[in-house]
């Protein structure tokens, strides 16, 4: 039971995250909430050593700490703040926390140039995606980048190298 929800948990909520980013431009609190809670759960169920719970604790609230620097400065959304920070729960410190961040600058980078160049090239979106909000609100200049989306691709490319995985395996 404990591997479904280890298999399970994390992947549905990021993909939640970067659904709802991408339909509403906006992650609701509750999905960075229960991340953050599935990763205590998760935490204690597999007996994690209380040192390593408080570096898992220490990187999330530094990532939070600059994320909410880069939302002050109007370079990042209070939603994509909350969720890296939920993610970074469960990588701590390690070095799946590094590519995590490293692969989240690559693809936002990528989002944001596809995004922009799609808004330059495209003055009008096609047939029926002209009726389609969530398409309108992506294709609008005004409009911000749903970050969530890179945030997510690369949560979900590093997590199956993640120690949880490890335990799945060894469990």
């Amino acid at each position: 039971m404990l591997e479904a929800a280890i298999l399970v948990v994390f992947p549905v909520l990021v993909a939640f995250a970067a659904a709802s980013d991408l339909l509403t431009m906006t992650i609701p609190n509750r999905v960075s909430v229960m991340l953050a809670a599935a990763f205590l759960v998760m935490a204690l169920a597999t007996s994690m050593p209380f040192a390593q719970l408080g570096l898992h604790l220490a990187a999330g609230s530094l990532v939070l700490a600059v994320c909410f620097g880069m939302f002050a400065a109007g370079w990042m959304g209070g939603g994509d703040s909350k969720v890296a920070s939920a993610i970074a729960l469960w990588f701590g410190f390690s070095n799946d926390l590094m590519v995590f961040l490293i692969f989240t600058a690559f693809y936002g980078m990528l989002l944001t140039l596809v995004l922009l160049s799609a808004r330059a090239q495209m003055p009008y979106l096609p047939g029926l995606l002209r009726k389609q909000e969530w398409a309108l609100r992506l294709h609008d200049s005004r409009s911000g980048i749903p970050y969530g989306i890179a945030i997510a691709v690369a949560a979900l490319q590093v997590y199956p190298q993640s120690i949880w995985f490890k335990w799945v395996s060894l469990g």
